[in-house]
């Protein structure tokens, strides 16, 4: 039972109440008792039948609402503390657990303004503060979101829930010291939080405390073995060790995430784990981002060279330049008629199916080819546009995944303010191209050529980096493209870097053209892009 809710089951009987006639009255305390005692079947019992003869009594309707919530019925616990608020509009309680029925039934700003309401009425509600502040952070109103953290912890200091919600939140903001203090504090008043572990873990892996972020992961699977996020977060500190058989065991926990399981594929047809089944047709599909389709579906050669027939199903704008994979018998689109196959596996289960370690890593490039005819028809134009000199890709920014608040968060660390990059492009025998896409242009005046408004998909864009010297890039699926058709790539990384390209340091056991320039600070652009620079200079000539 959540705070929220054993804020109103404890509500004294009001006057209304005790207006009852004296059998009915009876019937209402028994059921008091017994919500109080967690016999909720009998409590729900009791408050029905006190509603049977008085259907406008507002605690019997408020009561049966949280009992509602309490066996996940959103719907019924919306329409009963709906009624009891029609009443009695004001009992800052029900507004905090109606905001609870409508933020289940997925209407949030609903919920804000029931939050925002409780507060209003009963300014002292830290339960309804910490509702308030888990809302807004899923609305992306992260700096509202703290305050809100705050008041509840100032109105309770014990209050662990906001503390682990804080933590959470500024795990997200990529704030890991104040993180690691306010998670530690939620430990000390509830060492058995779960959450607080994995939170925990998560902020000390943003600070490079890689092996302390592993046994904080560990821990909260031991209070909560069947936690999903914490096994997901394993998964990821375990390959960015290189631990990879543990790691892509645990990487299967994805599907369990609230974050992936809405994307969980089902077939009738089982998930293919390894096994042999030559002659098989097997459908490999994409999951997740661009860049993740990208680097993984190296492994589709691999299993056709296994005597499978591949159906690779990829997202549209991936679908022509995934067409060069050796071996794969068929592309469909996302979206379109699949085939009759076999077996299934989504693409990041390919690893595992393959036991993937650091020493097999597949890392022969290129393999991807971009169409030939559109590889010189760029080269004849470029040699107009860029005739002389070193030809240089850039990206500065991923996409911002507008509506998913914690992924826009954690773009916001890999992506750059164009406003950094001034150091590279004043470098002289460079050309400098955009490969931005969908974002904001470098400012008027900066030296560089744009074409992008011409590229459909990934294979116009290949045939355009197929023509250039060197790309650089922060962490997007155009390093993955470019890496992938084998040419040079100089990634501009964050301090809290994706697994991936921890394998290898500074350069990558996945791409071997790629060189990493990391953060030395969380946010210190400038070191990154001053060290590019000066090799950027050499590279000139200059």
């Amino acid at each position: 039972m959540s705070h929220a809710m054993r804020h109103a089951t404890a509500k004294k009987i009001n006057p209304v109440a005790a207006a009852l006639p004296p059998s009915i009255r009876k019937v209402f305390a028994l059921a008091v008792q017994c919500h109080r005692a967690g016999r909720l079947g009998d409590a729900e019992l009791h408050y029905r039948t006190v509603l049977a003869a008085h259907p406008r009594h507002a605690d019997s309707l408020s009561q049966y609402g949280t009992i509602a919530l309490q066996t996940h019925r959103p719907e019924l616990a919306a329409d009963l503390i709906g009624q009891a608020l029609a009443i009695d509009p004001q009992t800052g309680p029900n507004h905090a657990n109606l905001g609870i029925a409508l933020r289940r039934l997925g209407r949030l700003d609903e919920a804000a303004a029931c939050y925002r309401r409780a507060i209003q009425l009963s300014p002292n509600h830290a339960e309804a503060h910490n509702n308030l502040g888990n809302l807004l952070m899923r609305l992306g109103q992260m700096d509202e979101a703290v305050a809100c953290y705050r008041q509840a912890i100032a109105l309770r200091p014990d209050y662990a829930d906001a503390h682990n919600g804080l933590g959470g939140l500024l795990v997200v903001l990529a704030r890991p010291d104040e993180a690691v203090e306010c998670l530690r504090r939620c430990l000390e008043l509830r060492p058995a939080y779960t959450e607080a572990h994995d939170s925990l873990g998560m902020a000390l892996q943003q600070q490079g405390r890689l092996d302390d972020a592993i046994e904080c992961y560990r821990m909260a699977l031991r209070h909560g073995p069947g936690y999903a996020g914490a096994h997901s977060n394993l998964a990821m500190a375990l390959l960015a060790k290189g631990e990879m058989a543990e790691g892509w065991k645990e990487y299967e926990w994805r599907w369990r995430t609230p974050q992936l399981m809405p994307a969980q594929r089902t077939f009738a047809r089982p998930q293919w784990r390894g096994q042999a089944a030559e002659g098989k047709t097997l459908l490999i599909h994409s999951e997740q981002g661009f860049g993740d389709t990208i680097h993984f579906c190296r492994y589709a050669p691999l299993a056709a060279e296994r005597g499978f027939r591949v159906v690779l199903e990829v997202p549209k704008r991936l679908a022509r330049l995934l067409g060069s994979l050796p071996g794969v018998a068929q592309i469909v689109s996302s979206g379109e008629t699949l085939p009759p196959f076999d077996l299934h596996c989504p693409m990041m289960s390919l690893p595992l199916a393959f036991r993937t370690t650091v020493e097999t890593i597949p890392n022969a490039i290129p393999y991807l080819n971009p169409d030939a005819f559109q590889v010189e028809s760029w080269r004849i134009r470029l040699a107009e546009t860029a005739p002389a000199g070193l030809r240089v890709g850039l990206v500065w920014a991923g996409n911002p995944r507008q509506g998913q608040a914690i992924a826009t968060a954690t773009d916001h660390r890999r992506s750059m303010p164009t406003e950094r990059l001034a150091p590279l492009l004043d470098i002289a025998g460079a050309c400098f191209f955009s490969l931005q896409k969908d974002r904001t242009v470098l400012p008027v005046g900066w030296p560089q050529c744009d074409f992008m408004d011409e590229m459909d998909d990934f294979a116009d864009t290949a045939a355009l980096i197929a023509n250039l010297d060197l790309v650089i890039s922060v962490d997007t699926a155009v390093a993955h493209l470019a890496s992938a058709i084998g040419k040079p790539v100089w990634l501009l990384d964050r301090f809290d870097p994706d697994w991936r390209w921890t394998i290898g340091g500074r350069d990558n056991l996945w791409y071997p053209t790629i060189r990493v320039y990391r953060q030395p600070a969380a946010g210190d652009w400038d070191a990154v892009v001053a060290r590019a620079a000066k090799d950027l200079m050499v590279k000139a000539g200059q």
